[in-house]
């Protein structure tokens, strides 16, 4: 089946034409017919790009104000490349599904409110996606089935006292407050694919993922299911990430709202867009650029370390609940890619069997690899994450079950 895939980010829209199987035992089982992106949607220079194997082969200006523009736009690109008409179903990535969503869902107008519902507590994504849910449904064949595959269903293993924030008990099931956790799609992925890798049964993985990129969360995964992670009740717990800040105390958000005589909704914009690796380097959330200035920019170096440190503590705090783990497994833009991380990442574990292979390390680049020594008790891997995949199956076998 011929799946379109698309991904609403929080300024662009990825689309991919996957043809799969409904395999989910095989995470990186299909063909990827075309890939491709809208950048900057909503601003003057938004770009459609065609990717093949993450280099742009294609690129054209295009105007998108919004998702539903961008979403039109990608449809007639798809149309004009004779790619519409052989589609056999939809997948869309979804956020923020809550208590809600527990499983991948065909997508109706009940569907679409409980979507929208949601929408507080993932305003960057969920909002974007109905954008995209809605003009699809309008643009093309009413019997064209459509699929949302949440972020949050990976997740739904993570035992309750793990959930639970230390609020009173009536405000969190009041208000369905708990941590939720998000980027399941690429955190099962990894864990699928390092079943595979390292010829484990899957009822013996036991590793810890790291999706970096962006958005930043660690999964502690027991038994192939997620037992805790990074993110929780919407995304802006955790880890520092490209521009939110990761786990803060609380009563910074009234301090600040105080000091600064504005109100809340204005300092939560702060969190979500101006801090992480942005606020603190003064300079940008894109490690790449971040790296060509470290060795001379104090501010720079300060914000990849602190950034590094509070993956560490993470990974310290998820050995101890999983007892150790096998592996640590690098996933997502930053974690493919910046090889400082993974060193400074790597070094603080030497104590329990971690010892990072510098050849290793430098020669897996945007690629699938062992970086770490033979010898290593603790092993880590780079497994680059293929969401569209993991949606195209899910879409696949949703329709077949439903």
């Amino acid at each position: 089946m011929n799946v379109l895939v698309l991904n609403a980010g929080s300024n662009s829209l990825k689309f991919e034409v996957i043809a799969a199987e409904p395999d989910i035992n095989t995470p990186n089982q299909g063909e990827k017919l075309v890939s491709g992106s809208v950048e900057g949607i909503g601003n003057d220079d938004t770009v459609l790009s065609q990717l093949k194997d993450k280099q742009v082969i294609h690129q054209e200006q295009t105007n998108a104000s919004d998702y539903q523009e961008a979403t039109l736009r990608v449809l007639e690109w798809l149309d004009n490349n004779r790619l519409l008409n052989d589609l056999d179903v939809i997948g869309h990535r979804v956020v923020h599904g809550g208590e809600q969503f527990t499983n991948s869902v065909v997508i109706d107008d009940q569907v679409i409110t409980g979507i929208e519902a949601l929408e507080e507590l993932a305003p960057l994504h969920n909002k974007p996606a109905v954008g995209v849910i809605q003009t699809t449904r309008a643009k093309l064949d009413s019997h064209l089935p459509q699929v949302a595959v949440f972020d949050t269903i990976f997740h739904r293993t993570i035992p309750k006292y793990a959930q639970l924030y230390g609020i009173p008990l009536e405000l969190s099931e009041r208000y369905k407050i708990r941590r939720y956790g998000f980027h399941g799609i690429s955190h099962q992925y990894m864990a699928m694919r390092y079943a595979q890798v390292a010829n484990c049964p899957r009822e013996a993985v036991n590793i810890i993922t790291l999706h970096l990129e962006s958005g930043c969360s660690v999964t502690a995964i027991k038994g192939s299911q997620s037992i805790d992670t990074s993110m929780g009740f919407t995304p802006l717990e955790g880890i520092i990430m490209g521009k939110r800040c990761g786990d803060i105390d609380p009563a910074i958000i009234g301090y600040l709202a105080h000091k600064e005589q504005t109100e809340v909704s204005e300092i939560e914009e702060w969190l979500n867009k101006k801090s992480g690796l942005l606020g603190l380097s003064g300079l940008s959330h894109d490690t790449r650029v971040l790296m060509k200035e470290f060795d001379h920019n104090e501010r720079v170096r300060l914000a990849m370390e602190v950034f590094c440190y509070r993956i560490q503590k993470y990974i310290g705090a998820y050995l101890t609940v999983l007892g150790g783990a096998e592996a640590i497994v690098f996933g997502g833009g930053i974690g493919e890619n910046t090889l400082f991380v993974r060193e400074r990442v790597c070094k603080g574990f030497e104590w329990c069997g971690l010892v990072l292979d510098p050849q290793r390390n430098q020669q897996v680049i945007d690629c699938e690899g062992y970086i770490s020594t033979d010898g290593s008790r603790l092993k880590a891997y780079v497994i680059p994450v293929q969401e569209g995949l993991m949606i195209a199956q899910e879409a696949i076998l949703t329709i077949c079950q439903s």
